[in-house]
């Protein structure tokens, strides 16, 4: 006898392999019986273990007398054949650059990598084959970080960024809706908070001066903006999908985030405007 057309059938030895169970769970939101097959408490504290360390190390790194000693190492340098004056004739603080050796939250990370290997038990030929194969995967991505970074010295010390300030600055109140999205924008492009901050950050602060809002509100804007747009940069986009098994499906990967970003997007806007008026206007220092 057949079974009645649209009865679920049994076939024995006929599983899903875990991986895919996984991937297909990633991308729907599905639950997989996969992923709930009960793991040693030992692999738990494992996987955990990286995020703990972290936690952990730059915890340690914020206490006054760590602080205050990792900031020692930091060395102050002048930019070689660089020498760009403000109008009053005076060097301009670009000129020299900080380099924070420790106190660094990329210094703090490469610490927890190296905490999270002797944790894990891995030789450190393993460790250092890792890290390089991750260096050569976001490769592009650095390129594009370190581009943006010099566009921006390139765009504030010309008084490009100040220029655009002012333009922008021409749409009054209605600044406060926009900044959040000018971030946004920024970090969906380039990838990197750190970047969209450095290329839009003098234009926002100009652009709320001559405006008469608050220029420490449309900074943190800028900021707050651009973690939203984190979700659906490509090179974010191509890391998630890689370190998944989902490399090729970036696009489904877009599709699921994007209304989650623009939503938030829009409530982050909503809470800049009420920020520079007297609803959420008692939220500023």
């Amino acid at each position: 006898q057949f079974p009645a057309a649209g009865a679920l059938v049994a076939v024995p030895h006929a599983r899903v392999p875990a991986s895919e169970a996984v991937r297909t769970s990633v991308l729907t939101g599905a639950r997989s019986g996969e992923l709930d097959e009960e793991d040693p408490r030992r692999e738990v504290v494992r996987a955990y273990a990286p995020y703990g360390l972290i936690v952990l190390i730059f915890s340690v790194a914020q206490i006054p007398v760590v602080k205050d000693r990792l900031a020692g190492a930091t060395r102050t340098f002048d930019w070689p054949l660089l020498d760009v004056a403000a109008p009053n004739g005076e060097p301009v603080g670009a000129n020299a650059f900080t380099w924070p050796v420790v106190s660094t939250g990329g210094t703090l990370v490469l610490f927890a990598g190296v905490a999270t290997a002797a944790v894990l038990g891995l030789r450190a030929r393993t460790a250092a084959g890792e890290w390089l194969a991750t260096v050569r995967e976001l490769r592009f991505a650095i390129l594009t970080v370190t581009s943006v970074l010099a566009l921006a010295y390139v765009m504030n010390l010309s008084g490009q960024a100040a220029t655009i300030g002012y333009a922008v600055a021409a749409a009054g109140a209605g600044l406060a809706f926009l900044s959040p999205v000018l971030g946004w924008f920024g970090v969906a492009v380039t990838g990197s908070d750190t970047s969209a901050n450095a290329l839009f950050g003098a234009l926002q602060v100009t652009a709320a001066r001559e405006s008469g809002l608050s220029p420490d509100l449309l900074a943190a804007a800028n900021s707050s903006g651009g973690v939203l747009g984190k979700m659906i940069s490509p090179q974010n986009l191509a890391i998630a999908c890689a370190a998944v098994g989902l490399a090729g499906r970036e696009g489904d990967l877009l599709r699921k985030v994007l209304p989650w970003s623009l939503g938030l997007l829009l409530v982050m806007c909503l809470i800049v405007v009420g920020q520079s008026t007297f609803v959420f206007g008692w939220m500023l220092p």
